[in-house]
């Protein structure tokens, strides 16, 4: 069966479509994305502006020809933090589905963290024993722990590389003195979960996933997408340690030229290092191993799971 995904995000909106089968690994087959940075497009009151919520729609339209090209049988939409958090975010997914047709479900922080949790669950599999997986949106962080495919615990947080740039990073290079204002933001938000996600059991593998630490990763020295998903990749500590003072000194030109650095997120690199960098020292870890699935794929096996054989 022919799937599609639409992931409406903070920073971008992205169909991908995929050959599922219940009890096998989904297949990339076609990727069809926007950076529409929906984050971005509020008004005073937050609310998403009219501009905004029109040119989601006609990416969702776009798309679902795209869909249709491709020989989809059934395409799934879903909305993060951007539409989750606007006053108007039910108005938004309505009139997204009266333009469009598409039902846009909209996840709560928990069901995201649940969600990319399964995903890693499954392409880890059993023998990676207790995983505690973090990642780093646009709009938030989340965090999950677990033994299982359904976590112990999973926590997010308002800690996603968008939302601290918007709010606390005016430029680039950046200013010393807010990032030093902004370590201090984010590690005291961070601690105030690190107890209850300690009090679960130490993990066996420590797993990040999504853009933010893909990036991450391939600036310190990971292998690139092109050698495929099944080389380990692994963001260090000590990477970070070097990378994030020379990324912080750095114009937005100078990190597009990063390995694996778009242009649409080279802002919000020095707030997506700093979220990285708490995570592992304060949740102790040297290393997290990079997972190539994530939000999309959990949300996709979800679906399969729930097909009759």
């Amino acid at each position: 069966m022919r799937l599609g995904v639409l992931d409406v995000g903070s920073n971008t909106v992205h169909l991908l479509i995929v050959d599922a089968r219940h009890g096998g690994a989904p297949v990339p087959a076609h990727s069809h994305k926007i950076e529409l940075r929906l984050a971005e497009s509020l008004d005073a009151r937050g609310n998403i502006s009219a501009e905004g919520a029109a040119k989601l729609s006609g990416f969702v339209s776009e798309s679902l020809a795209v869909a249709e090209d491709a020989g989809v049988a059934s395409i799934m939409g879903f909305a993060t933090s951007a539409i989750r958090e606007a006053p108007n975010g039910e108005q938004v997914i309505d009139q997204v589905h009266d333009a469009t047709g598409v039902r846009l479900e909209l996840l709560s922080g928990e069901d995201e963290g649940r969600l990319t949790f399964l995903a890693v669950r499954r392409w880890f599999g059993w023998s990676s024993g207790r995983l505690i997986v973090f990642d780093i949106g646009g709009g938030s962080m989340e965090i999950a722990v677990g033994s299982d495919e359904e976590p112990d615990d999973a926590i997010s947080l308002e800690l996603g590389a968008g939302r601290l740039t918007r709010a606390h990073i005016s430029g680039a290079p950046a200013d010393p003195e807010e990032v030093r204002a902004l370590r201090r933001l984010i590690r005291t938000e961070m601690a105030d979960v690190v107890s209850s996600i300690d009090r679960l059991g130490p993990p066996d593998l420590a797993v990040a996933t999504s853009k933010t630490f893909r990036q991450l990763a391939r600036i310190t020295g990971a292998a690139p997408s092109a050698e495929g998903p099944y080389v380990r990749r692994v963001l260090t500590r000590e990477g970070i340690g070097e990378w994030l003072p020379k990324i912080e000194a750095m114009s937005l030109a100078e990190r597009t030229a990063l390995p694996g650095v778009s242009t649409g997120r080279a802002g919000q690199l020095v707030a997506g290092a700093l979220v990285a960098e708490a995570a592992m020292d304060l949740f102790g870890h040297d290393e997290f191993v990079l997972c190539p699935w994530a939000l999309r794929e959990g949300v996709i096996l979800r679906r399969m799971d729930g097909l009759d054989e």
